[in-house]
């Protein structure tokens, strides 16, 4: 069954991942933070006693009003019992509990859901249903989670018609909604029509049952169901139940290999190697085949091109085109409910959830995407019937259509009639960045990249590499003197040691090209033959650096021994800066709903107007390739010559040049950063060219750039990326000090794809 798992490719090791989840000294993934200020008495008072009285006595006066002054209406509830873990069976209450924390998480992370995880401990279907439906006033949507089977029937079925908020079973109907959105692209580029379409399913579980009904809910009617029995036919007794009787065909097949004969569409979701190669040579001509099954399909890409190239196909793993991906779709579902305070969430509504999926796959992919691809535009075709999880559209499509849908269908006690303010509310409830970031994780899976990690004897760099190969984005080079790297190995775990490259400096046969290809470049800079000797063996920097040079790997990390204007000097002995630009250092600020970059935060101390203005087009070119729109502020204490001050020219200056250069964006200056940022302070300049809060702060020196970028990763709460460094003709970052494992990563990752070059 294909489900909302962080990645079905390669494996993450289990120290990593338990290491994971218990990062920063808060185990596990959630928290509870108050959405209002608590720091006075008269706050606290107003937050509870006596303040709270007032909005208690409005709710006992009209329930409705609850959704007014509490979190309600944003809240769901993720169930479990334990019983069908994600691919490992039932494990009970307790051992789901990392899961269903986990499917918070995405709430927050793809619709700006709050969610909290319950764990019932018991099998009991009357008292399952008894606890949860008498949850109903704290929550505006219950979603269940991994039930087995036909149990989660009873229970989702009974609950929805006894509760009148949302109640949803992601495991059955998450999967048949984005399953039915690439069946319907899938019959467009056939040709077919569902009526004429012949379909065989291969499983009789939750998922199995619910895709049926909702692609027979299309218009598929010819359907031969297959479970570990066998067809279901009617008359059949063995194995049976309501359920799978529901879906009982009147055929003389009695196999899945009888049953395929002739087909044009097979759903898999049942387990690994269940479809031969044979069987899918038996289908229809352009067959569609779905195979679903976690963690591995039940016949691979690979086993279905050896013997149709006609084939269209999707499995539920993320290192394939069309992922069917729950992901896509339940977030976004209950954010369509619970905007339009929806009691239920019905037919008419996963239908147009599986028709926006499906529209959105048609439409021209926007360039902010196909960076994230590293270029590779996806095109609507056999390859890519379904959207990518990280598509910023997701957010507006999805739930539009399904609170129209609500309303239409009479489910919606708040309904909207102002369409276009909807949307836009959605469009600024979550930050593009964060989905262009994960777009670049899977461009980086897709072109994988040679990556030297130059201080491999620290345990840090060592689990940053591990996790470059594990995560599929290319193959770690380390550098480092090899018996205490390999020791390092060892000791986080590493099995297969010996199937890593490590170079130590002062051995490696490729210390003579080097030596050669350096002393060439900086003989006449004062260089002797001895000093790039020395440098080459003793100084893994250069050496990291010398092994991009020559083409021996594609990118560098390093960072994490020496403070940053060391390393920089080190590394800037072999690469030059791209195109004959200065380079610099970008902070990334990644909050909910924006991201702010701040530039030049590492390494010019007091900039002309020239780099100012050059820091800023740079600055706002990577904006861009994130997914906003730039607005540049360049930041002073003085806001347009009040006060006046000796290093205000060149702000004022880089303004002038700008004008000149006649850019593409928006940019003002000089002004303080409370009127960059609020906009009560900035309308008090009502000339100000900013048509919003600035996103882009380019600061007029490095003592300033560097003080505020790490006062705001020590104490604000948005994620901080960087510092980044911009325009060295080769890939190469340098990592804070202090960086964890996966902070390396993700500079890897941004090198490696180009989003910040």
């Amino acid at each position: 069954m294909a489900e909302d798992k962080p990645d079905t490719g390669p494996d993450f090791g289990d120290a990593e991942a338990l290491a994971f989840h218990r990062m920063g000294g808060k185990p596990g993934k959630i928290e509870i933070i108050a959405s209002k200020p608590m720091a006075t008495q008269r706050d606290l008072s107003l937050a509870y006693s006596p303040g709270v009285a007032a909005p208690v006595r409005a709710i006992a006066a009209d329930p409705d009003a609850a959704y007014d002054y509490t979190i309600k209406g944003n809240l769901v509830a993720v169930i479990s019992n334990g019983t069908a873990i994600l691919g490992l069976g039932n494990l009970g209450a307790l051992a789901s509990k990392p899961v269903m924390e986990g499917k918070s998480v995405l709430f927050k992370r793809f619709a700006d859901i709050d969610s909290i995880d319950i764990e019932l401990a018991s099998e009991d279907v009357d008292k399952l249903i008894a606890a949860i439906e008498i949850m109903e006033p704290s929550f505006g949507g219950i979603n269940l989670e991994d039930i087995k089977a036909p149990e989660c029937f009873i229970i989702e079925t009974t609950l929805k018609e006894r509760m009148n908020i949302p109640v949803f079973h992601d495991d059955q109907h998450g999967t048949a909604i984005v399953a039915a959105a690439g069946v319907i692209n899938a019959l467009h580029l056939t040709g077919r029509k569902p009526e004429d379409v012949r379909m065989v399913v291969n499983g009789a579980g939750a998922s199995a049952i619910a895709c049926t009904e909702l692609i027979k809910a299309f218009g598929v009617r010819h359907v031969i169901m297959c479970d570990t029995s066998g067809v279901i036919w009617q008359g059949r007794e063995k194995g049976m139940n309501q359920w799978k009787s529901a879906h009982a065909a009147v055929t003389d097949a009695r196999t899945l290999e009888e049953a395929v004969v002739g087909a044009d569409l097979l759903l898999g979701l049942s387990q690994k190697g269940a479809v031969s190669p044979a069987m899918i040579a038996s289908m229809a001509k352009n067959p569609i085949i779905f195979a679903m099954a976690n963690p591995d399909p039940e016949i691979t890409p690979e086993e279905v091109a050896a013997v149709r190239s006609d084939a269209i196909m999707a499995t539920g793993r993320s290192d394939y085109p069309n992922q069917v991906n729950n992901v896509l779709c339940f977030p976004y579902l209950f954010r369509g409910a619970l905007d339009v305070r929806a009691t239920a969430i019905n037919e008419a509504m996963k239908m147009a959830a599986a028709n926006a999926i499906a529209a959105l796959a048609r439409m021209q992919v926007p360039d902010e995407v196909a960076a994230a691809y590293g270029g590779r535009v996806r095109t609507f075709g056999p390859e890519y019937i379904i959207p990518a999880p990280f598509d910023p559209r997701l957010i507006e499509e999805i739930p539009t259509a399904v609170a129209k849908a609500a309303m239409a269908s009479g489910v919606a006690k708040k309904p909207f009639f102002d369409e276009a303010a909807y949307r836009q509310e959605l469009r600024s409830r979550l930050n593009p960045t964060t989905q262009i970031l994960a777009g670049a994780v899977e461009a980086a899976k897709q072109r994988p990249r040679r990556c030297v990690f130059a201080e491999a004897e620290q345990e840090v760099v060592l689990r940053a590499a591990v996790n470059w190969r594990n995560s599929g984005y290319g193959e770690p080079v380390l550098v480092g003197r090899e018996a205490p790297v390999r020791e390092g190995l060892a000791r986080i775990g590493v099995a297969d040691i010996d199937s890593f490259e490590i170079h130590n400096s002062s051995v490696s046969p490729l210390v003579p090209r080097m030596v050669e290809r350096l002393y060439h470049r900086l003989q006449r800079r004062g260089a002797l033959l001895r000093d790039v000797q020395r440098m080459v063996n003793h100084e893994r920097n250069v050496f990291g650096a010398m092994l991009v040079e020559l083409g021996e790997a594609d990118l560098m990390l390093t960072g994490v021994t020496r403070n940053f204007a060391t390393t920089f000097r080190q590394v800037r002995q072999v690469i030059d800066p791209s195109g004959g630009h200065r380079p610099f250092g970008l902070h990334m600020l990644v909050g909910k709903s924006e991201t702010i970059f701040i530039a030049d935060t590492t390494v010019t101390e007091r900039p002309t107007a020239e780099q100012l203005a050059d820091i800023a087009e740079q600055t706002a070119a990577v904006a861009r390739r994130l997914g906003q729109e730039p607005r540049v502020a360049f930041l002073s204490y003085s806001n347009f010559g009040n006060p006046p001050g000796e290093y205000v020219g060149n702000l004022r200056d880089a303004v002038k040049l700008l004008d000149e250069r006649g850019v593409g964006f928006e940019y003002e200056g000089e002004m303080s950063a409370d009127v960059a940022l609020n906009p009560e302070m900035r309308a008090l300049y009502p000339f100000n060219r900013l048509s919003g809060p600035a996103n882009v702060l380019i600061m007029p020196g490095l003592h300033s750039a560097n003080i505020a970028a790490k006062l705001l990763k020590e104490l604000g709460g948005s994620r901080v990326i960087g510092p980044c460094l911009v325009n060295m003709s080769r890939p190469v970052q340098i990592a804070p000090m202090t960086a964890s494992a996966s902070d390396i990563v993700t500079l890897a990752i941004l090198a490696s794809t180009g989003v910040v070059v």
